[in-house]
């Protein structure tokens, strides 16, 4: 009796605390292929063991996006990613509220940028083409260029707000009149030299 209570404690610990932890979260695939993305290059991306997604550029000369089929207005996205980059001139990013451009690799909207300078920063892609907010630099102090790091990437009505490695890295209000309030989300591949992004723990939850 006591060896059977104290396994079923053990899996309540294991199993069920991380659950209630997450609560109200879901896996942003099912982690097992990409059938729930649509593919922008064939032979980029793939999923390995374990739902981390793996994008590889040889050395690309346009910007390419791995894209969820699925369209988010207000939500809370989890994801944890690292780089690999020999040159040191990589760069990457998770778009959201995005949507493609007509005859083009690109999409337009905003990203939660990675690489070279804009580590931490919200970027308009192809849109305003700019940083619309610079990284903090107490989040900054948090990055491992060559580890793991987490985004957790929260957009409500105008409010946009980066987290990187637990440490508040954006709050943007979003002012200007006509900007998309829903779209896909993608990941990156920035044009330029070999590179390779891995990413995985991709949660996201749905906001009212």
């Amino acid at each position: 009796m006591i060896r059977h209570m104290s396994r079923t404690l053990f899996f309540l610990l294991v199993c069920i605390a991380p659950l209630v932890a997450q609560e109200g979260f879901r896996p942003l695939f099912n982690g097992k292929n990409l059938d729930e993305f649509i593919i922008d290059t064939a032979g980029l991306w793939r999923v390995e063991s374990g739902g981390v997604i793996i994008g590889v550029s040889p050395g690309l000369n346009y910007n390419d996006f791995l894209r969820t089929r699925k369209h988010y207005a207000n939500f809370i996205l989890k994801a944890r990613f690292r780089m690999t980059d020999s040159s040191g001139r990589g760069n990457s990013g998770i778009q959201f509220r995005s949507k493609p451009v007509e005859g083009s690799h690109e999409v337009s909207g905003y990203q939660a940028d990675m690489g070279q300078q804009y580590w931490g920063c919200l970027y308009d892609e192809s849109r305003r083409k700019r940083v619309l907010a610079q990284a903090s630099p107490e989040s900054l102090a948090t990055l491992q260029k060559d580890g793991w790091n987490e985004y957790i990437i929260t957009a409500r009505g105008n409010q946009i707000t980066l987290t990187l490695n637990g440490v508040t890295a954006v709050d943007y209000k979003e002012t200007e009149p006509g900007i998309e309030t829903t779209g896909f989300i993608a990941l990156q591949l920035h044009g330029g030299p070999p590179l390779e992004m891995r990413f995985k723990d991709l949660l996201i939850k749905e906001l009212p």
